[in-house]
């Protein structure tokens, strides 16, 4: 299927890969889940309306509701919305037909809805996550919220997470392979449209920051399905989960925040009339604070037990990273002070996102105070803190709604209801958040408080429906536009100053008419078949060109249905693996009973796991999902989906590899960070026990021995076959991949032997921490084995089907990138695990 059809038809988008309609679909999810997120958060300012804890939600349902509007606000909309204009502009931005990997940017969105939908519906499992969106441990684990959270519930919430980490990752390496590969000629990394800036530097910290979060996601899961004890006994840390959290955590403002803050540096520009100023010291004071978001993570645990040294550095690093942001903060103001400011709707919403911020930084430096903090900590001036920056964020978004509505439908809204949408936000907003500064003292995530707090609470509550409210007349003005608004220009704003705007609104499906260059110092576009005479180059245009009017001819696709039937199953097997655990309790003891009714928390003070009521319908739904995945994984392997890379554009500085080898090196450089933090919790614990008090798990060194000397002859053969592929030789080529599985399936018998043993002597992953920490790290690695295991079938059935790569050898190569990286990490583990 690479046909698209029409706009109008469902199926359209069902089955486009297509960036353009890929940005609608994201910015239109996300923004239904701002309407879930919304209603949560309205329904437990309702009850702190007065003070008792007796209002209209239960202690529970209102756990549920704080928790749930956290996650679904800060994973489910602002990341996603971002994305969306992302998907939309930054091709348009760069002078790209598409992202470098359509299908899997398809692939990132379907993950998203269905992890969305996974978490929509852990309220009906039971209960949804109510242990806080940070999710703190122990209060992650069942055992110590049983009440709240022992359920299949609280399971799905972490899985559905887990998906959204998956596609995030999916698409920040699609993104990463287009900047960096796909620009139009002449455009430096230096000249990149400022909102482009803002999203590479968003999707690096994206590469790594949830990676880290996705180990400790994993973790977790670990804990909750197979009832490890990375959290859930005094043998694990919580403070562990504090340092893998917060380390994503914190570049996670700036996640949020960056490209909100492209977008203000866009609208200055347009609506002042003039460049940004100090543009370039602008993007090296946004570089710096990319780098330096991962040093400054502990900030957020001066409440625990580290040493005041430590706590002294980080509050040192936290007002480092301020200074980048007061550069950034002035550049904005001077832009205006220089320029003519015309007070449109999007550059109000851009002035007033800049004014939030500045008092939600302002506020931010009394908690970067090791001494402020330990009064702060904990209290509503977090919360108002927190919002102040973060809805900045979302401010500056809507203004970018506003901004690029025109360009996205090609109808104009109407300027007063803009203003007026922005004149209830503001008010809204501030009467929401200001009164929790002044009710600081209030404990956060408490449904109860003092009554010298109800004013300023119920100032808060009318707030937070007039802020609501601001949201419905943003919905009617779209809306009204939609069905009855003028048409728009192709540039409805007369100083703008990106590549966007330089096509008709809304953009057609190919993008250009000719290609996009700047190598005249401006945006021009080259007719590269008027280079042509006769079916040959004209004189003097070169191989380049030739190359061009190739790339020209040949047809791109723009629709798959296999990226939707991927996250179907995926969708149906995390749907099963909530559910699957036995409702089984494991003493401390070791004796499993099963219960039969809802325990207390003084039953389960010496329990390490509980889980759901067994259902048979998780099992089917597993092995369902699995089936699904499988079939859509071939028939999206085998698929002929053509997508030609541009043979003119701007490469520096990966000029020398393509685009899918890229992409496998920036995949590899988040498993790595994957792999860093599974390690480093290992190292973690081990400390925190007492080095030499570790017990050793395996029962001998000879199993890790003989699988390392495996391993890494499997890696040999693997270059062996790269030698043959590109000699053409295809039994070389199919015996080189054979005995690479032949060496797979020895290390995978081998660790089964392992297993097996410490399974028959009573010995299993909940024994200790040491046995957790030995099978989950391990099994993570085996896991990577399997999937190796997967791609080397796939390949040698088209080897034997259609004599593949013998002329283009390059998947052979990737493979192998992919299966050294599994090899050096069990370079990594066998000494840590075996020998140390």
């Amino acid at each position: 299927m690479s046909e698209l059809p029409p706009r109008t038809s469902v199926k359209r988008w069902l089955v486009t890969t297509n960036h353009k309609d890929v940005g609608i679909l994201y910015i239109t999810t996300a923004l239904f889940f701002l309407l879930f997120g919304g209603v949560l958060a309205l329904a437990f300012r309702a009850h702190l309306w007065e003070t008792g804890g007796t209002g209209l939600l239960a202690d529970r349902e209102f756990n549920q509701a704080v928790s749930m509007h956290g996650l679904l606000m800060v994973f489910w909309f602002l990341s996603p919305i971002a994305t969306g204009f992302a998907n939309y502009f930054v091709p348009l931005q760069i002078g790209a037909d598409d992202l470098a990997f359509p299908r899997l940017n398809a692939l990132s969105y379907w993950f998203y809805l269905f992890s969305g939908i996974i978490v929509a519906l852990s309220f009906f499992q039971g209960s949804a996550y109510a242990g806080g969106w940070t999710m703190y441990a122990p209060l992650n684990v069942p055992t110590y919220t049983p009440a709240m959270q022992a359920t299949t519930g609280g399971t799905a919430t972490i899985l559905g997470l887990a998906l959204f980490l998956i596609s995030v990752t999916v698409g920040t390496v699609n993104f990463l392979v287009t900047i960096h590969r796909q620009r139009a000629e002449g455009l430096g990394l230096w000249n990149m449209p400022i909102f482009t800036w803002s999203w590479l530097l968003t999707a690096w910290m994206m590469l790594f920051a949830f990676a880290a979060l996705f180990a400790a996601g994993l973790l977790l899961l670990s804990d909750r399905l197979f009832l490890t004890q990375y959290f859930a006994t005094d043998q694990g840390s919580g403070l562990l989960w504090g340092h893998l959290f917060w380390f994503f955590g914190h570049p996670e403002v700036y996640i949020v925040f960056f490209p909100a803050l492209g977008i203000m540096f866009e609208t200055f520009q347009t609506f002042c009339g003039r460049r940004l100023v100090g543009r370039k010291w602008v993007i090296i004071a946004m570089v710096l604070v990319a780098v330096q978001s991962f040093l400054v993570w502990m900030h957020h645990m001066f409440l625990t037990t580290i040493n005041l040294e430590i706590k002294t550095l980080f509050m040192a690093t936290t007002i480092g990273i301020s200074l980048p942001f007061d550069l950034m903060v002035f550049a904005l103001i001077y832009t205006m002070v220089k320029g003519r400011v015309r007070f449109t709707t999007p550059f109000l919403f851009s002035l007033g996102a800049l004014v939030l911020f500045i008092l939600g930084g302002i506020t931010g430096v009394f908690l970067g105070a090791v001494v402020l903090d330990y009064e702060f900590r904990g209290t509503y001036w977090v919360v108002a803190h927190f919002h102040y920056v973060m809805v900045s964020g979302v401010t500056a978004l809507v203004g970018g709604l506003y901004y690029w509505w025109p360009k996205m439908t090609g109808k104009m809204y109407s300027e007063t209801l803009g203003k007026l949408n922005f004149a209830v936000y503001f008010i809204g907003f501030n009467l929401l958040y200001f009164p929790q500064f002044l009710a600081w003292e209030t404990p956060r995530r408490v449904f109860n408080y003092a009554e010298g707090a109800q004013f300023y609470h119920q100032l808060s509550t009318v707030g937070a429906f007039v802020f609501g409210a601001s949201f419905l007349i943003m919905f009617y003005t779209f809306a009204k536009s939609w069905v009855s608004g003028p048409d728009a220009p192709d540039n409805p704003w007369e100083y703008s100053r990106t590549a966007e705007w330089a096509v008709p609104s809304p953009p057609p499906l190919e993008n250009w008419t000719g290609r996009p260059s700047y190598a005249s110092g401006r945006l021009e576009f080259v007719d590269d078949s008027a280079a042509t005479t006769d079916g040959g180059v004209a004189q003097g245009e070169g191989k380049a060109a030739e190359a061009t009017v190739a790339h020209e001819e040949e047809h791109a696709d723009h629709a798959s249905i296999w990226p939707l039937g991927i996250g179907f199953g995926t969708f149906v097997f995390f749907l099963g693996l909530a559910g699957i655990t036995p409702y089984v309790v494991q003493f401390a003891e070791g004796v499993a009973e099963t219960v039969e009714y809802e325990p207390t928390r003084e039953a389960l003070s010496g329990l390490v796991g509980v889980a759901a009521e067994p259902n048979i319908i998780y099992p089917v739904l597993t092995l369902l999902g699995i089936a699904i995945m499988g079939v859509s994984l071939f028939k999206f392997g085998v698929e002929e989906f053509n997508v030609p890379e541009p043979a003119v554009a701007e490469r520096w500085p990966f000029e020398g590899v393509d685009n899918t080898k890229f992409g496998v090196w920036v995949f590899l450089a988040s498993d790595v960070m994957v792999f860093g933090a599974i390690i480093g919790g290992y190292i973690f614990l081990r400390l925190h026990m007492g080095w030499g008090q570790w017990e050793k798990v395996p029962f001998a060194s000879w199993p890790g021995l003989l699988n390392t000397y495996v391993l890494l002859t499997s890696s040999f053969t693997v270059i062996l076959a790269l030698v043959f592929a590109e000699r053409k030789n295809k039994k070389g080529l199919l015996g080189s991949m054979l005995a690479t599985l032949l060496l797979a399936f020895t290390f995978m018998g081998v660790k089964a032997y392992e297993y097996g043993y410490k399974f028959s002597h009573g010995e299993y992953w909940w024994t200790s921490i040491e046995y957790s920490v030995y099978f989950v790290t391990t099994g993570l690695h085996a896991l990577h084995v399997i999937l190796g295991v997967l791609i080397a079938l796939f390949m040698v059935y088209r080897i034997v089907s259609v004599d593949a790569y013998l002329e283009d050898h390059r998947p052979v190569e990737y493979f192998g990138l992919y299966w050294h990286f599994v090899d050096i990490v069990w370079v990594f583990l066998f000494p840590l695990f075996y020998l140390m």
